[in-house]
């Protein structure tokens, strides 16, 4: 952000700025998507939901009325601030803090820590994209597993997909997704993992690769999950173009629309 002190521009206010922006963009866009959820979870608490970084946008596949028992771990960046801002008018609540190459303590990351570990103890769950904040990709970092040992929660893998041309990719380290207008989208769910609070460093090793495993696993299930959903019509009707326009009323706050079948 040092352009902006260059320009006199305080800092607060542009992130405000950018926050309400991406705000009004998923607003728009949330009108014109519909996620149906495939094998939710049963489990109401003590739940670590896992996803890749570049499909965080799936948890707009929990069900509204349950985000507020939801908290994500975002990192202390000025785009997690932005994010942060974002999230929680989505309804979700938020934990601050990431790992970097100097430690957990320079980003926050020990404080985090603690934090998820707090919530889950007292029946909250939390959200993790266990290969961010800045990858590499596809790897599962070890906070998860460590949350996961000290709370005996349950880590429940989670991806969403639809097809190539209803996914717009960005070119950054994650291919983080962004769903195009009008786009049907499944979100699939994994069995959930477990790991004992006295586990050696062999098994930590052998559940972050369970975990890693079950991830790329679901990623190349999604497509078969997304023909058999479509087969069965769950989905809402395409909002027609006049509907369309009446939802860009940006004040109104309808929910989004989604289905929530098993």
């Amino acid at each position: 952000m040092d352009i902006l002190k260059a320009l006199h521009i305080d800092n607060n206010k542009a992130l405000g700025f950018a926050s309400e922006a991406v705000y009004k963009l998923f607003r728009v866009l949330e009108r014109m998507i519909e996620i149906k959820n495939v094998n939710y979870p049963k489990q109401e608490q003590n739940v670590i939901f896992a996803m890749w970084h570049a499909q965080q946008c799936s948890l707009h596949g929990i069900p509204f009325e349950k985000r507020k028992n939801v908290n994500i771990l975002i990192s202390r960046s000025d785009d997690g601030e932005i994010i942060a801002r974002v999230v929680h008018k989505w309804g979700f609540n938020t934990i601050r803090g990431s790992k970097d190459n100097q430690g957990e303590r320079r980003k926050g990351g020990m404080q985090a820590t603690l934090q998820m570990i707090e919530r889950l103890k007292e029946g909250q769950n939390v959200a993790i994209m266990v290969d961010g904040p800045a990858g590499p990709f596809h790897e599962v970092k070890n906070g998860v597993i460590k949350v996961a040992k000290k709370t005996g929660a349950a880590i429940i893998p989670m991806t969403w997909y639809s097809p190539n041309k209803s996914m717009l990719n960005l070119p950054t380290w994650d291919k983080f997704q962004i769903p195009m207008g009008f786009t049907k989208i499944v979100n699939l769910y994994g069995e959930p993992i477990y790991i004992s609070e006295d586990a050696d460093v062999e098994e930590d090793i052998r559940v972050k690769q369970q975990l890693k495993e079950a991830l790329l696993d679901l990623d190349r299930k999604a497509p078969e999950a997304f023909k058999e959903a479509y087969k069965k019509q769950k989905w809402q009707k395409k909002l027609t173009w006049w509907q369309f326009k009446c939802h860009l009323n940006l004040g109104i706050n309808n929910k989004i629309s989604q289905k929530f079948e098993n």
